[in-house]
C-alpha cells in the first residue's frame, strides 16, 4: 500500500484530500499537516511515501518544504496542489525537486489520477502547467549579465538563495542589516519581482547565481 502524507493548511480541503485518497485501496494517508514546519519529523515518524503539498502554508511553505524534503530524502515524492500558476512559484517548486504539480480548481478526478501517475513513475502536471513550461523552453534564456546585478548584488541573492536571512547576510558580507535591505530592494526592482521569494526563484531558475 503507497502511504501518502498531505500538507495543506485549509482544513476543509485537508479533510476532503483524506477522504478521497483513503477511498482508494491501494493508498492509505499516513499523516495530514497545516505546515512543513516539522516535516523532517514527520517524514521519520510516518514513512510515506509521496507528498501532497499546499504552496501556501503559514511559518514553513511549500516552496521551502519541497526544497527541505528534497535535500534530505531526494527520492520522495512531492506533487504540488495549489492555486498558484504563475511562472516564479511553478519553477521554485520544480527546481527543488517537485515531481508534479496540480492546480486546485482541477477536478478532484484530476488530481486522484496524478497521485497513480506519479506512483508508476510519471510527472504529472495540469494541462495550464504544462503548456506554461513549453512556452517558457520556447523562449531566449536571458543571461545572468542581462539584468546588471553588481558584484555585491550577487552575492546578497546568492546567499538569499541558501536561505540566509538579512542578519546572516549582513554577517557573511560584513555589511550592515539597513545596507542588505537597500541591495535587496535593487535586487528587486532590477529583477522586476516584488519579494524574496520571487527573486530566489528567479535567480534559480534563470541560473543567476549559484545555487
Amino acid at each position: 500500500m503507497n502511504r501518502i502524507a498531505i500538507y495543506e493548511d485549509n482544513p476543509k480541503l485537508r479533510e476532503l484530500l483524506e477522504l478521497l485518497i483513503n477511498s482508494a485501496d491501494e493508498f492509505l494517508v499516513v499523516g495530514t499537516h497545516h505546515n512543513c514546519e516539522n516535516i523532517l519529523l514527520h517524514i521519520q515518524s510516518e514513512s510515506p511515501d509521496m507528498l501532497i503539498m499546499d504552496i501556501d502554508m503559514p511559518i514553513i511553505d511549500g516552496i521551502a518544504g519541497v526544497k527541505i524534503v528534497k535535500e534530505k530524502y531526494p527520492n520522495m515524492k512531492v506533487i504540488m496542489h495549489t492555486v498558484f500558476e504563475d511562472d516564479d512559484r511553478l519553477f521554485a517548486c520544480l527546481s527543488y525537486g517537485a515531481d508534479g504539480y496540480i492546480l486546485k480548481k482541477d477536478s478532484p478526478s484530476m488530481l486522484f489520477g496524478a497521485i497513480k501517475q506519479l506512483f508508476e513513475g510519471g510527472a504529472p502536471m495540469s494541462p495550464g502547467i504544462a503548456k506554461r513550461i513549453l512556452q517558457t523552453f520556447r523562449k531566449p534564456t536571458p543571461t545572468p549579465n542581462s539584468y546588471h546585478l553588481t558584484e555585491r548584488e550577487k552575492e546578497v541573492l546568492e546567499y538569499l538563495t541558501k536561505g540566509f536571512s538579512y542578519k546572516m547576510i549582513a554577517h557573511e558580507c560584513t555589511i550592515s542589516i539597513e545596507t542588505v535591505r537597500r541591495h535587496l530592494k535593487n535586487i528587486y526592482f532590477k529583477l522586476q519581482v516584488q519579494c524574496g521569494t520571487e527573486a530566489v526563484a528567479k535567480a534559480i531558475r534563470e541560473k543567476i547565481v549559484n545555487e
